[in-house]
């Protein structure tokens, strides 16, 4: 019992070391979770691609945008979304390209859920980047 409060102890310092850094970084991090009418999929995949490709090409702050579909269900479509900061965020959702995407979408979504997260291992995109150029 005395080993596994030892355990418990120590995996609850290392999350809070991992919270502070990404608190530290000042970045922001959330899963964006659609479910989108079956009958619609494709033209709402390519807003998304369009959204996605255009972001990522002119906005700096906007760090990651990387969305993906589960195969049992191709209709649920999670975005793992990364931005610089919340200044970063909050110049995204005011672009053009983003609202010709929010507008253009609107009656293919059938529910939307947004989770704010914190990144466990905030690091290691940046270790990503320094092992790319080896």
């Amino acid at each position: 019992m005395k080993s596994l409060q030892i355990i418990l102890a120590l995996m609850l310092t290392q999350a809070t070391v991992q919270i502070a850094i990404a608190q530290e970084k000042g970045q922001m991090v959330r899963l964006a979770k659609l479910v989108i009418d079956s009958a619609r999929l494709e033209d709402y995949k390519a807003f998304l691609k369009e959204e996605i490709e255009t972001s990522l090409r002119i906005e700096p702050g906007v760090l990651t945008l990387y969305a993906v579909s589960e195969k049992q269900k191709p209709t649920h479509i999670t975005i793992l979304e990364i931005y610089r900061d919340v200044d970063a965020y909050k110049a995204h959702i005011q672009t053009p390209h983003f609202l010709k995407y929010k507008t253009g979408t609107v009656t293919m979504v059938k529910s939307l859920e947004l989770a704010e997260t914190v990144p466990l291992v905030p690091e290691a995109r940046v270790n990503q980047k320094k092992n790319r150029k080896k």
